[in-house]
């Protein structure tokens, strides 16, 4: 099992979820501005959190079955994000607020223990996308990603996929044809 699927079951196990939130394709979960600390598991369907700048879209990640996602900023340090998380398609989320999750966090010490391998995984894998994209060619971003994470190519619209691998559609399209 995961550390998230180990994570998830303890969660499950204690009874922690408020509720369910379910989300219409292109529905906003968190808008930029907001200060969103919960917690959301995906229990289906995909999300992507992204930036607006001047010009466009900035995907930066994705959320899809079995999932947590979260604006991690506002989590971590309870202030408005400028981050937008949007459903995809229609999702349904659980939703665990912070206070409850560090209350079950700091319950124990192998909760401890879980919470900082998650933490630890999502700093390296943010630090191998960065390094993706400043360093490699579009088609080896495009492998890479594909070899890390499969599931992505069958839940996500290649818009967002271009997107959060820089490129634009057309590019992706061509890689993919290749």
């Amino acid at each position: 099992m995961s550390i998230l699927a180990t994570l998830i079951s303890k969660i499950d196990k204690e009874n922690l979820w408020q509720k369910e939130v379910t989300l219409e394709r292109n529905e906003y979960l968190k808008v930029k501005g907001s200060t969103d600390t919960n917690l959301y598991y995906v229990k289906n369907g995909s999300l992507r959190i992204f930036l607006l700048d001047e010009q466009e879209e900035q995907t930066i990640r994705f959320g899809y079955k079995n999932n947590l996602i979260t604006a991690l900023d506002s989590f971590l340090n309870d202030q408005p994000s400028d981050f937008y998380i949007q459903a995809l398609k229609k999702t349904t989320v659980k939703v665990l607020t912070k206070q409850d999750y560090l209350a079950f966090i700091n319950a124990s010490l192998e909760h401890k223990e879980i919470w900082n391998e998650i933490l630890k995984s999502f700093v390296l894998q943010q630090m191998e996308r960065e390094r993706d994209i400043l360093t490699t060619s579009p088609v080896e971003r495009y492998r890479r990603v594909l070899k890390r994470s499969p599931q992505l190519f069958q839940e996500i619209p290649n818009k967002y996929i271009a997107s959060y691998l820089r490129m634009t559609p057309e590019t992706l399209s061509r890689i993919k044809k290749s």
